[in-house]
């Protein structure tokens, strides 16, 4: 792949990943979205039957939830929209953060490694430096 591709793919996962984790900082869409996974598509007025939220606060963050990608809207019925969920975004932000853990997982384990090895002792004898201050001579 040439780098400005690399770059641009990297570019896209890392925004992808920035709207998945900005959608589940909040509270309320993390409830819908366990809602929807264990309920099945719904829709707005659905959600606020089983959710302790306005029907307008759910319909607001499943306008956000949609924007993101993590829900995507299906005409229904006398034009209900119901919510399913979609795993896209949220595969990309788990390849981002585990791509991160991979990129951290090598200098932490080459820090354990030396802490490890100075908490046992000290290595090889150090020769002490002596000045000639300490020696109680100035030789010249």
């Amino acid at each position: 792949m040439p780098p400005d591709a690399e770059h641009a793919e990297h570019a896209d996962t890392e925004a992808v990943a920035e709207q998945v984790f900005v959608a589940l900082a909040d509270p309320t869409r993390r409830a819908i979205l366990g809602a929807l996974a264990s309920g099945g598509p719904a829709t707005a007025t659905d959600l606020a039957g089983r959710l302790p939220i306005t029907r307008q606060a759910i319909a607001k963050h499943l306008g956000l939830l949609a924007e993101t990608g993590l829900v995507t809207a299906e005409p229904g019925e006398r034009r209900r929209v119901r919510y399913r969920l979609r795993s896209a975004p949220m595969q990309v932000a788990q390849q981002f953060l585990a791509a991160l853990a991979r990129d951290w997982d090598g200098p932490l384990d080459a820090l354990r490694g030396h802490l490890d090895r100075s908490a046992t002792g000290p290595g090889p004898a150090a020769t002490p430096i002596i000045s000639s201050h300490e020696t109680g001579g100035d030789h010249g």
